[in-house]
């Protein structure tokens, strides 16, 4: 029962996102997390610092949220965010969410796997550059490098 009451606040997220122009970027968003974890409140901060409005549920089942947005397993994270129609897995850098957002390719989205140390939202310094793949129906591909 709860995966379906889940599965309905993410579709009515979903339902009510406003897509963006391409001359104005969306900047409203719903974070999805597990209620213990708080890099992701820190991820929700760092985005708000750069303009964005975000929400935050704290989900106790997170994988069926992210199986609902369609996140493959090895690209998964703490948090999955919904950004105008777009999932974004885990801590992604400012530049990739605001290149998803201009660019509007189709695809689900953009990920950045695991937990990095020094990525937004994550302490410690960055000690490798942050991978961020596509998150579409083919294989994950590189969407950019940061």
């Amino acid at each position: 029962m709860r995966t379906v009451v889940n599965a309905l606040a993410v579709a009515a997220v979903l339902a009510f996102a406003v897509p963006a122009t391409a001359a104005e970027p969306a900047r409203h968003g719903t974070m999805f997390k597990n209620p213990e974890c708080g890099c992701c409140e820190d991820y929700a901060t760092y985005l708000r610092a750069n303009g964005f409005d975000i929400s935050v549920k704290p989900i106790a089942d997170l994988r069926s949220i992210k199986r609902f947005l369609g996140v493959p397993e090895a690209l998964e994270s703490c948090h999955s965010l919904v950004i105008d129609g777009y999932v974004v897995e885990g801590h992604v850098p400012l530049n990739a969410v605001n290149r998803l957002l201009t660019e509007r390719p189709s695809i689900r989205g953009i990920a950045l796997p695991g937990m990095p140390l020094g990525s937004p939202g994550m302490n410690g310094p960055k000690t490798e550059p942050f991978v961020v793949y596509e998150i579409s129906q083919a294989r994950p591909k590189v969407f950019a490098i940061e």
